[in-house]
């Protein structure tokens, strides 16, 4: 009997050992951490005793901190002049006769945000007046005339933006709305894009493929806006006109390709329903699809917002200075907004160190500098009126 139990200990023996020799591991301690300070929770740590002597002192050095950057971003903000008109309504303003004789109204909605050396010049309120042309080509039919007065000399940069409100563009089926490899130039045949994001934009009822496909590409922002034309020379000769290079953020065009992959197989893809007003035949040889490193435009708008109102750049003058004076801009009106219940607005910016218009970081370092400083004086007027003795134990809970 002795023999036996022998035996088993050593087949017990065998079975605790793998085949190189080495014995396993007990139950369960595969899951234990490594026996280091860093897993075992043991790094040496600093934790500071925070007295009046060290906290007020740093409250204020804070808000001391605080309060000039501020004042200084609220300076940079201020040397920026932007102008916002509100165009949405212009469509359903009295047709003009023609565009000599065109019918101005007051502009209901704008807002003229100049820099402080203008701020308390007069700005006469814009008009604008719509005009409808029959003969025209049909991207070219309905157009917004805005007349606008600039009240000083705005130094290149200018910049011309489109504004959109209540445009969710960060909605998840929305941003997903795409596809990468058609946009890169591959081809992407109808059966693969029937079942990609790209649906219900995807393909047509007869089994075409819809080129650049998806909700982004299909609600690009389709009006026209033109230069400014000095109301004392309507001839053109003195323009003021944008450039549409270098609207788009650096990198962008390498996100597309110049040509598609549908290249000799244009019977193959159609134009997304709402390009009707660019090409309405279809993609053909004479109008091929788009180059689309070329075309900022789309590029910024495939560069999706986060916030349901934004801006978009859509042009920028980076030589010359608009002078002081009244203009009108002509406006293509085609992109509808009636249907999310929003509003188009046309922007004319400057930039300074800091940027485009916008005071809210500069005030908010003002507000945080301010905050502290009045937690540093009521802390210290608290010290010094009803002062606590450090370590005093007879505070402690269970020794009143």
């Amino acid at each position: 009997m002795a023999l036996f139990m022998r035996k088993n200990k050593r087949r017990d023996s065998a079975d605790g050992q793998d085949q190189n020799g080495e014995r396993k591991k007990e139950k369960g301690s595969w899951r234990k951490p490594a026996n280091t300070a860093f897993k075992q929770q043991r790094l040496k740590a600093w934790q500071p005793i925070l007295t009046p002597k060290t906290v007020l002192p740093t409250l204020f050095i804070i808000g001391i901190i605080f309060a000039p950057i501020g004042g200084l971003l609220v300076w940079g903000s201020s040397l920026v002049s932007e102008m916002t008109f509100d165009y949405t309504d212009c469509w359903g303003l009295e047709n003009s006769t023609s565009p000599s004789t065109l019918n101005f109204q007051p502009m209901s909605s704008y807002s003229y945000n100049l820099r402080s050396a203008d701020s308390n010049k007069p700005v006469p309120p814009p008009s604008y007046a719509y005009f409808y042309n029959a003969t025209a080509p049909s991207a070219q039919m309905h157009s917004c005339f805005i007349n606008f007065t600039i009240v000083s000399d705005l130094e290149a940069p200018v910049f011309q933006y489109y504004k959109l409100t209540n445009f969710y563009q960060n909605n998840r089926r929305y941003v997903q709305s795409l596809d990468t490899s058609q946009l890169q130039g591959q081809y992407v045949d109808y059966q693969s894009l029937s079942s990609s994001n790209c649906n219900p934009l995807a393909v047509t009822s007869d089994n075409k493929a819809i080129y650049p496909c998806g909700l982004i590409a299909n609600s690009v922002f389709n009006d026209t806006i033109s230069g400014f034309r000095p109301m004392s020379d309507l001839s053109g000769a003195s323009d003021y006109n944008f450039t549409q290079n270098g609207i788009a953020w650096p990198g962008e065009a390498k996100k597309y390709s110049a040509t598609s992959g549908y290249v000799g197989k244009l019977d193959e893809i159609v134009p997304p329903p709402n390009w009707a007003l660019r090409y309405p035949n279809n993609y053909s040889n004479e109008d091929p699809p788009p180059d689309l490193t070329q075309d900022e435009h789309f590029q910024n708008w495939m560069r999706t917002a986060g916030l349901p109102t934004f801006t978009k750049l859509y042009g920028r003058n980076d030589t010359a200075t608009l002078p002081a004076g009244q203009y009108q801009v002509q406006i293509y009106y085609n992109y509808p907004v009636q249907g999310f219940k929003g509003t188009k607005s046309l922007v004319i910016s400057t930039v300074s160190w800091i940027g485009g218009k916008n005071p809210f970081l500069g005030w908010a370092y003002v507000a945080a500098a301010a905050v502290f400083v009045l937690l540093a004086l009521a802390g210290t007027i608290r010290h010094l009126v009803k002062p606590r003795r450090l370590g005093d134990m007879s505070l402690l809970s269970w020794n009143r």
